[in-house]
């Protein structure tokens, strides 16, 4: 299964958990649950700060 960044389009995505990925290009994390993805930006000290009000529902749909 090809994942593609919905923040920056790219494919250079590899898997750290399940259901859960990161974009190695814009160093965000996502985690797809029912369909759709929730979007997550790494800060420096480790701790995550959601981007999903950044996206509309449609945007945030997982396509398979």
């Amino acid at each position: 299964m090809l994942i593609r960044c919905p923040n920056c389009a790219s494919i250079d995505v590899g898997k750290i958990g399940t259901e859960q990925f990161y974009c190695w290009h814009c160093f965000i994390e996502m985690t797809f649950i029912d369909n759709k993805v929730t979007i997550h930006q790494v800060e420096s000290d480790g701790s995550l700060s959601s981007l999903d009000d950044l996206y509309t529902d449609d945007e945030r749909k997982a396509y398979w």
